[in-house]
């Protein structure tokens, strides 16, 4: 484990990157400002290593970071429409962050802008955190916490685990954007290929609100369920592409009943690089970065739409709501604990 000092926040916190390796030539960055995973370098199919996540090169920045890049997002990542939600008759009242809806519970001062507590392991770290009850508005007095595990097998797996004294909303995930040509190869990744194995997702309304349907991709230009190019058809004139200005839609896992399986996978042409996305949980959101604000990333890059897409792991945006999806409702006696695990290989 190697440990660095990165900066200070505005408030004079000091911000710490940890390394964990491996012999393969993988290695991740990540801080305990938002247990942000901050850089994840992976060799491409010539065995030169490039960081092929999206992220800044300093503390302010991430103090910013409107596109959430690396954030772990808690204790409810994505959309809560109305921004309110009732548990047992009671109502609650988050923040109004989204048009008239609550996304990723608190944008300026949720989970991702504030400094974690670390136990360093045998090339793995845990990041906690406490929420006390009503903090950003959900109840109960909460543990969140994140322990990356870098492997021999270039793979590293998020393990996250909640508890609360009290019922409430838990839906945690992480934001990394990736490219796989590199993060500041200065190309967006509408010619990755995707492929997800899910045969359904979630349309949306206005807002990015599910409707409650469970939609069958079949005969859409949602079907990822072959490979298929990110840019192939994100411009097509197809109403819920239109909604949210490309790809931006939970998409329904399969065999959500049988716990760890491989959800989805992305292959870059030019670099030859894999990635494997295998999780317990039963959607996952695919965002094409159709929405990211234009910016200077790590060593100089220009980021702006399409540098980077998302593969977030999650329950189903707005379950609160919605009684035909699984439930995101954890208390006590009922903790919330998931995986999601991004493998790395070449073609």
């Amino acid at each position: 484990m190697n440990k660095v000092l990165f900066g200070k926040t505005s408030k004079g916190e000091e911000v710490y990157l940890y390394e964990l390796s491996n012999s393969k030539g993988m290695k991740a960055k990540v801080m305990n400002l938002g247990a942000n995973l901050v850089e994840l370098h992976v060799p491409d199919k010539n065995g030169e290593v490039a960081d092929v996540c999206l992220g800044f090169d300093n503390v302010a920045d991430y103090e910013v970071n409107s596109s959430f890049f690396g954030a772990v997002i808690g204790p409810s990542a994505n959309r809560i429409a109305d921004a309110s939600f009732e548990i047992d008759g009671v109502k609650y009242d988050i923040p109004v962050n989204d048009g008239k809806n609550n996304l990723h519970s608190d944008i300026p001062g949720g989970v991702h802008k504030r400094i974690w507590d670390v136990k360093e392991g045998d090339n793995c770290i845990t990041f906690t955190i406490k929420s006390a009850d009503m903090d950003m508005g959900f109840p109960g007095n909460k543990v969140m916490s994140i322990t990356y595990v870098l492997t021999e097998n270039n793979e590293i797996k998020l393990q996250y685990k909640a508890t609360s004294d009290k019922k409430t909303v838990m839906n945690l995930t992480n934001h990394a954007y990736f490219n796989l040509s590199g993060a500041d190869c200065g190309k967006n990744i509408e010619d990755h290929i995707l492929t997800l194995n899910a045969a359904n997702y979630t349309p949306v309304v206005a807002g990015a609100i599910p409707t409650g349907e469970i939609a069958p991709v079949a005969g859409t230009v949602m079907d990822f369920t072959s490979p298929k190019a990110v840019g192939k058809e994100i411009n097509a004139d197809f109403e819920q592409l239109k909604l949210t200005l490309g790809y931006d839609h939970n998409f329904v896992c399969d065999n959500y009943t049988k716990g760890m399986r491989e959800i989805a996978k992305v292959e870059d042409p030019k670099s030859g690089r894999v990635m494997k996305v295998a999780s317990n949980l039963p959607g996952v959101q695919f965002y094409a970065g159709n929405c990211i604000s234009p910016c200077t990333g790590k060593l100089g890059a220009h980021y702006d739409k399409r540098s980077g897409l998302c593969l977030e792991t999650q329950y189903y945006p707005d379950s609160i709501h919605q009684p035909g999806f699984p439930s995101c409702v954890f208390g006590p006696g009922n903790d919330y604990e998931s995986e999601t695990v991004y493998s790395f290989e070449n073609k």
